[in-house]
């Protein structure tokens, strides 16, 4: 893929990892709690996560206009989901935490991969001109 087919389709992904951290994710820990919420009874740690990755989204469709100039924001987002995919890779380990195996992790690691094939990296990432 060439770096200008990268530009055209990474707008668009961050639109949609956008939208997805908007409104996805609480509907997710209400529909498959065994795949998305790490917690059972009453806490406060879902709302927290949403409240940041709604933020997080937010954010990625406002730099969605010009991902050039949004670059530390995608690198966050690749980078902190790659760390968060991890920790919560060795926590799903746990009795009663495997089907975050299937749910939350992969899902990180699949925004991070998405967005870092995409982002233009080197001379690609810093146009002359």
């Amino acid at each position: 893929m060439t770096s200008d087919e990268r530009l055209t389709y990474l707008p668009i992904a961050m639109v949609a990892v956008g939208i997805i951290f908007i409104a996805g994710i609480y509907p997710l820990m209400i529909i498959w709690p065994s795949g998305w919420t790490w917690h059972t009874g009453h806490s406060d740690y879902p709302m927290m996560i949403v409240g940041v990755y709604a933020t997080l989204g937010v954010f990625l469709i406002m730099g969605a206009r010009d991902p050039m100039a949004n670059l530390s924001l995608i690198w966050f987002t690749v980078w902190s989901s790659f760390v968060h995919a991890a920790i919560m890779a060795i926590q799903a380990l746990e009795p009663g935490h495997h089907g975050h195996l299937i749910g939350d992790v992969p899902a990180l690691i699949v925004v991070a991969i998405v967005l870092a094939a995409l982002t233009p990296r080197g001379a690609a990432a810093h146009p002359v001109g």
